[in-house]
């Protein structure tokens, strides 16, 4: 237990430390790993945006506000604290398959709802339920604070073991992870956006979650991708995703003209 305790001050103790702040920042790598680490959460984070802001919906707009609010530092202190411990605890080899197996399931999970939801139309979002436990234990808006504080960690542990599948650097994971928080809540709208106009982009997040949780995997029994392929992944992954979404753009232009002149 006190290895455990002393592991996880030390992790802390490097958020004061300068020269690491300084190695981290002049490092191109490093800024290459936090790059791809909030690129994934925008692409990832656009879904959940929405999702937050239909649970607070109900409220009036000043309320709306503060309840994002507080789910937002919920959401930093929660990435602060899931970062500390699972840099001690991602060097056991059973975490690290535990976290590989989760993330490969939520990549196969998106592809097998996105199949058997192919060809039905979506339906719209449901608020939260008004009548539901919390409001009724804690009132209208606390309850819902509660909610989305709820959403915010369950949203929160997808990134964080998506960064550790990427880099177990202390500085690399806490600024990805709180860049991360940052980008569900401020630029999330521009990346929906993105997403409505590029569809095929949201597919390329969870395949790169899948490669991340292949990564994780492998490096259990002591294979470690050098980050230049890594990087060349992502930069293939990204090519083939914009190529991908020019032939369908093409495809349904020909067959458009295609009906217009029938």
């Amino acid at each position: 237990m006190s290895e455990i305790l002393e592991g996880i001050i030390h992790t802390y103790s490097q958020f004061f430390n300068w020269d690491m702040w300084v190695n981290v920042l002049t490092d191109p790598v490093s800024w290459g790993y936090i790059g791809t680490l909030v690129i994934l959460e925008g692409l990832l984070s656009a879904d959940n945006a929405l999702v937050l802001a239909v649970m607070v919906k109900h409220l009036p707009e000043k309320q709306r506000r503060k309840a994002l609010f507080y789910g937002l530092l919920g959401a930093y202190l929660f990435r602060f604290i899931a970062i500390g411990l699972g840099l001690f605890l991602i060097k056991l080899w059973w975490v690290k398959v535990l976290g590989a197996a989760y993330l490969a399931w939520l990549s196969i999970k998106y592809f097998l709802d996105k199949r058997k939801n192919t060809g039905e139309e979506e339906g719209e979002l449901e608020g939260i339920n008004q009548s539901g436990l919390l409001i009724r234990l804690f009132g209208t808006f606390w309850g819902t604070v509660i909610s989305v504080e709820f959403m915010d960690v369950a949203f929160s542990v997808d990134s964080v073991l998506a960064a550790f599948g990427v880099s177990d650097q202390v500085w690399v994971l806490l600024l990805g992870g709180m860049l991360g928080v940052l980008m569900m809540r401020g630029v999330a709208g521009v990346f929906l956006k993105l997403i409505l106009k590029i569809p095929e982009l949201e597919t390329a997040a969870y395949i790169l979650i899948l490669l991340i949780a292949t990564k994780m995997f492998a490096s259990v029994w002591g294979f470690h991708l050098d980050h230049i392929y890594f990087f060349l992944i992502i930069l293939i992954t990204f090519a083939v995703t914009f190529a991908v979404h020019y032939n369908n753009k093409k495809k349904a232009s020909v067959n458009k003209e295609e009906h217009m002149q029938q």
